[in-house]
């Protein structure tokens, strides 16, 4: 059975914070119910054994102005930067030890007055940054010097979904219009467009992250039929698509090993694609009760996910999927092995006669003893010295 973790609350946007040890942390953008109750920004630890959040928050910051709508997380988990409403875009900084973390509020100089931004994502490598606008502009900097490599008013029409590819050498972005571009992040470039029917929108995009498999999957909404479509990085052609969902996507998320892909529904349902078979392994039927999913994410290093709506808040639920192997668990399998060939060694050493003896003379013994194979450090002293011949004494 699925295990789930709830902070109720009207919750707008939330993402891990992957840490060393494994002591990762999530923040979670709460916005204001009342006009006297202001937006904030809690930070929460994660317990790996029971599959949840703590009860009360490390620390908490307070937004004056807006309310939180997107955050990215630097893959260092140091630093992220959360867009608002209002307010463009804050940088924030984790401060202290994983008990006593701070957030530090830093200017974001370059995003102030951009209004609204409703995309943002950090590179794999974490060496840029891109932010999409709903206006459609689209910015991406070099990391942390903020250099523009990038600065397009008219990238799209307006922004839907982003993410860099696994060697951060492209960025894919889609729009509301249904269009999909793709870029070249080095030179601040675009490589090209994808294609599509006239009567398809391309809605959402995540890149393959096994290292293995070059692709890019996006949602394609046709009429009333859904579909997730793969396209090949080396040609960009489109090659395939699978019903999965079986209904519109409002959030797309992969794991960071690539293994799983998660689609979120706009009525709460959540399900989890083995990207090697493209099979569904895992579905939580209306995890959210007929809100929209606004925030699906995988967690660092668990088979959990993170979501959000604003009706039923933060959720964390452990998946159904088979369990990884541990590190200790292969050196263990390792040394089994290497047991394993020890005693079938031995045991066909005993027990054979034409394995060691081939062919057979008439009057040779049946097999050697295992001195004969492994040496007589005493006989191999005794050769030696014969070599020169009698000893005088």
């Amino acid at each position: 059975m699925e295990s789930r973790w709830r902070r109720e609350g009207t919750v707008a946007c939330a993402s891990w914070i992957r840490r060393p040890e494994n002591a990762h942390l999530a923040v979670v953008g709460k916005a204001r119910q009342h006009r006297d109750q202001p937006s904030q920004l809690q930070i929460f630890s994660f317990d790996s054994k029971s599959s949840s959040l703590s009860s009360s928050p490390l620390d908490t910051y307070v937004i004056e102005e807006g309310d939180p709508v997107s955050i990215a997380v630097h893959p260092s988990g140091d630093d992220f930067i959360c867009s608002t409403t209002t307010a463009g875009c804050k940088w924030f900084e984790l401060d202290g030890q994983e008990a006593n973390i701070k957030l530090v509020a830093k200017e974001l100089v370059h995003l102030q007055g951009a209004g609204l931004q409703k995309c943002l994502a950090f590179s794999v490598d974490g060496s840029r940054f891109a932010s999409g606008g709903v206006d459609g502009h689209l910015r991406i900097f070099e990391w942390p010097t903020l250099r523009i490599i990038l600065d397009e008013p008219r990238a799209h029409n307006s922004f839907q979904d982003m993410d860099f590819s696994l060697d951060s050498e492209f960025l894919a972005t889609t729009s509301t219009d249904g269009s999909a571009r793709i870029w070249k992040t080095n030179d601040g470039v675009p490589l090209t467009s994808l294609t599509r029917n006239p009567d398809e929108k391309i809605e959402l995009c995540r890149f393959s992250k096994d290292g293995t498999k070059p692709f890019l999957f996006c949602t394609v909404h046709k009429a009333n039929r859904a579909v997730t479509a793969v396209w090949d990085m080396s040609t960009w052609n489109r090659i395939g698509h699978k019903r999965l969902l079986r209904k519109p996507a409002s959030i797309m998320s992969i794991s960071l090993d690539g293994k799983y892909l998660a689609l979120g529904s706009k009525d709460g349902d959540i399900c989890v694609v083995e990207v090697k078979k493209m099979e569904i392994c895992h579905w939580s039927k209306r995890l959210h009760s007929g809100s929209c999913i606004e925030s699906l994410e995988f967690s660092p290093s668990e088979r959990v996910v993170l979501t959000t709506s604003k009706e039923w808040g933060a959720m964390v639920t452990k998946l159904n999927v088979a369990a990884d192997w541990k590190e200790w668990q292969i050196y263990l399998l390792l040394l089994g092995l290497f047991l394993a060939s020890v005693v079938a060694f031995y045991i066909i050493f005993e027990n054979s006669d034409s394995f060691w003896n081939f062919p057979l003379g008439r009057d040779q013994a049946a097999r050697p003893k295992i001195e004969a194979i492994l040496g007589d450090p005493q006989s191999d002293d005794q050769n030696m010295w014969s070599a020169f011949g009698p000893l005088d004494m």
